[in-house]
């Protein structure tokens, strides 16, 4: 059946009827267990929920820029006998993780609904507020104790030792949640949850 012209001009596209979209920005150290309770996320949305995620961004990079100055050095030093290893971020870096800022802000523009794993090392990045005005966002903090992290840190076998011992005392430090997570004390799952009813998804 032809549709007339003025009623395919009224029809939306699609995303279109509600350019609002609902995210969520997870936030923690390495090893808290953010793309697992992502995902435990998507499988019980209403809606269908993207998962934007740090490491895919990084995994972009040609091996060998992935430890450089131009993009992120890893230096790992010994403190009391424990390994500590520090992400210091290079011009390249930097714009990688901008244009994963913006590409979020594009996705939600198209009123798509997202779940975002990040890290923030010197709390939340100035233009999240700015590109993200308009869409309802909810911060949440995941947290566990150090000796949670490391083991978990250990066990992936992908992490450099010292990362989350790094990161624990600084990532969240500063930054103003909707929601706080001890990721010791709860499944992905049950963290899940709490997130998608608090985030309305």
């Amino acid at each position: 059946m032809r549709i007339p012209a003025p009623a395919r001009a009224a029809m939306p596209r699609l995303g279109e009827a509600s350019r609002t979209a609902r995210i969520v920005l997870l936030n923690g150290p390495g090893s808290v267990g953010k793309s697992s309770v992502a995902r435990a996320m998507q499988t019980i949305a209403r809606r269908p929920l993207l998962h934007v995620a740090m490491d895919t961004f990084l995994d972009m990079l040609p091996e060998t820029y992935a430890d450089h100055p131009d993009t992120f050095r890893f230096t790992t030093r010994q403190e009391f006998g424990h390994s500590y290893t520090e992400v210091e971020r290079g011009p390249v870096g930097s714009a990688l993780m901008a244009a994963m800022r913006r590409s979020v802000a594009a996705l939600a523009a198209e009123g798509l609904d997202l779940v975002v794993d990040d890290v923030w090392l010197d709390g939340e990045p100035d233009d999240y507020r700015a590109l993200l005005s308009g869409h309802f966002v909810t911060r949440v903090g995941l947290s566990a104790p150090l000796d949670v992290l490391e083991a978990r840190e250990a066990a992936r076998g992908d992490r450099l030792p010292g990362l989350s011992r790094a990161q624990v005392g600084r990532v969240n430090e500063g930054v103003a949640y909707d929601l706080m997570l001890d990721m010791g004390q709860l499944t992905p799952e049950a963290a899940a949850h709490r997130i998608v009813a608090a985030a309305g998804l």
